[in-house]
């Protein structure tokens, strides 16, 4: 059994979808009459699926990061600045760094080196 899909309840579905589109590649895909757009990751991770959040609904919330592996943090977070989408500042932790966003509904969101081998 695998995780395949995580869902995010947003605001603003399509600014949403091209922030991830935008910065990490995921592929948009829509059925028609449904309200979920899932995203789907090229490279094979799980995808990410965003739902229009009730107007009561609280988005945003600290209790979930979606942490996305990049092998050049820093080049990434320059690209991704110059586009529009800062990062906040690098960390460095043993042999790998991370830096920290939120998307346009304030969800956290990484990029990290973690797990990625250097040669």
């Amino acid at each position: 059994m695998a995780l395949t899909r995580i869902l995010l309840y947003v605001r603003d579905v399509e600014k949403t979808a091209h922030f991830y589109k935008t910065l990490f590649g995921l592929e948009i895909h829509r059925t028609e009459g449904d309200r979920i757009v899932e995203l789907a990751d090229p490279q094979g991770g799980a995808n990410l699926m965003l739902h229009p959040a009730a107007k009561g609904q609280k988005t945003g919330q600290s209790t979930v990061k979606l942490v996305f592996s990049v092998p050049d943090v820093d080049a990434f977070c320059v690209a991704s600045s110059a586009r529009g989408f800062p990062f906040g500042p690098i960390h460095r932790a043993g042999d790998y760094s991370f830096a920290n966003t939120r998307d346009p509904d304030g969800n956290s969101v990484s990029v990290s080196s973690r797990g990625i081998a250097v040669r």
